[in-house]
């Protein structure tokens, strides 16, 4: 595999390498070699049609495109035009069911009586006070900021003991009381009856799917894609004059050599169903902690301008492990441990000056679609061009031959 003629070598053709490949190659009119070691584009955020039910479901799990960024809105919509979708989740807990994030209903529905903003304000304040009361009470300090300490802290007892202790046993395989509160931010609770999982300005999905986006994106003839090819393969080719743009897992570039980064990963158990309608919504978690999947997915309520005429449904069923060095890297568990490994890796990142390490898996940061490609238009603009402005275009003739 010849690597000679491409000013650019992007490895990972998810939302971060493609964005900083279609710049490089419109923008910049430079070639670029993309790679990647799955059989497809898109990489985590791939959408595909059920053979089985016609349905567009996503290989790697339910993606909804949110943004507040001006700049990242008008950028994807060069791509693709987006529905009016707004998402909505609901839970399951203890054989009822409750509207997530936490608002007015949810809390209501959790205490058995309606509520005005302020009773529920008072009602969780209160828990959250006992619980610093009885810490204080049994240890002699202030509590500590673990996971289930700053969950109680947001949400009080009732609700974190009904919707959040048994969803993070299951999707962290620890208790929450040994987990770092870095894991999450502060919970949202909303004291109205607003039901929107996203808050952000712009949402919807892409009208003709997510593969269509990357398809569009990486169509310039400065563009070739090489797919089932892992760079670890051909990384001796690359000279020290071209950029390389990594997304894959930081730790696997250097060989492991600081340790093992860890990542949890999640499982799929794909079902088709001969009934129009399985759950009435694209997404409900399981909170209780003896049902082992986390949520199940129904992808025919993702786009319901579509007119799925067959009576058949693809739902998946997720289940959340931690991940080994072959399986897909989802969410970085980022213990100090975890922290202390990836210093290392930055100082040896350093000497590396042609290589831009991105995405989430090459950050180790979770990053969400519309965070990827804003990192990457960054990228792009302050270090892909500068790095590139030190070399000369090649003449049309060379480019020719």
């Amino acid at each position: 595999m010849q690597l000679d003629g491409f000013d650019v070598v992007v490895v990972g053709a998810g939302f971060f390498g493609a964005t900083i490949a279609e710049r490089v190659a419109n923008e910049l009119g430079r070639k670029v070699c993309v790679v990647d070691r799955r059989a497809h584009i898109g990489g985590n955020a791939y959408s595909e049609i059920d053979p089985d039910s016609g349905i567009e479901v996503h290989r790697y799990g339910t993606h909804i495109f949110h943004t507040n960024s001006d700049t990242v809105w008008r950028y994807l919509q060069r791509f693709t035009e987006f529905t009016s979708y707004r998402h909505r989740v609901f839970t399951v807990a203890r054989g009822r069911l409750y509207s997530m994030p936490i608002n007015l209903a949810t809390i209501s529905a959790a205490f058995g009586r309606a509520m005005t903003p302020q009773e529920a304000k008072l009602v969780i304040a209160a828990e959250a006070d006992d619980h610093v009361h009885a810490h204080v009470h049994v240890h002699g300090a202030s509590v500590a900021q673990n996971l289930e300490d700053k969950a109680i802290a947001s949400v009080g007892r009732t609700l974190y003991d009904l919707l959040i202790r048994g969803y993070t046993q299951k999707q962290w395989q620890t208790e929450p009381s040994e987990l770092s509160a870095d894991i999450i931010g502060r919970l949202p609770v909303r004291l109205n009856f607003d039901d929107r999982y996203f808050a952000d300005r712009y949402e919807g999905m892409p009208v003709d799917g997510y593969t269509a986006i990357f398809q569009r994106m990486l169509k310039s003839p400065n563009i070739e894609l090489r797919l089932g090819v892992d760079y670890f393969d051909i990384a001796d080719q690359i000279r020290p004059d071209q950029l390389v743009i990594y997304t894959g897992p930081i730790d696997r570039f250097f060989r492991y050599r600081c340790g093992e980064l860890g990542w949890r990963t999640v499982d799929f158990a794909r079902e088709v169903h001969d009934v129009d309608d399985f759950q009435g919504t694209s997404v409900i978690n399981y909170a209780d902690a003896d049902v082992p999947f986390t949520r199940i997915h129904e992808f025919r309520h993702l786009h319901p301008e579509r007119d799925y005429r067959e009576p058949k449904t693809t739902i998946y069923r997720e289940y959340s492990r931690f991940a080994g060095r072959d399986d897909e890297p989802y969410y970085p568990i980022n213990t100090t441990a975890d922290r202390a490994i990836l210093s290392g890796y930055r100082m040896m990142m350093e000497k590396r000056p042609n290589v831009i390490f991105g995405g989430r898996l090459g950050s180790y940061k979770y990053l969400d679609m519309h965070q990827a490609i804003g990192a990457a238009l960054k990228t792009f603009e302050n270090e892909v061009t500068t790095f590139l402005a030190g070399r000369e275009l090649p003449s049309p003739a060379a480019m020719a031959g």
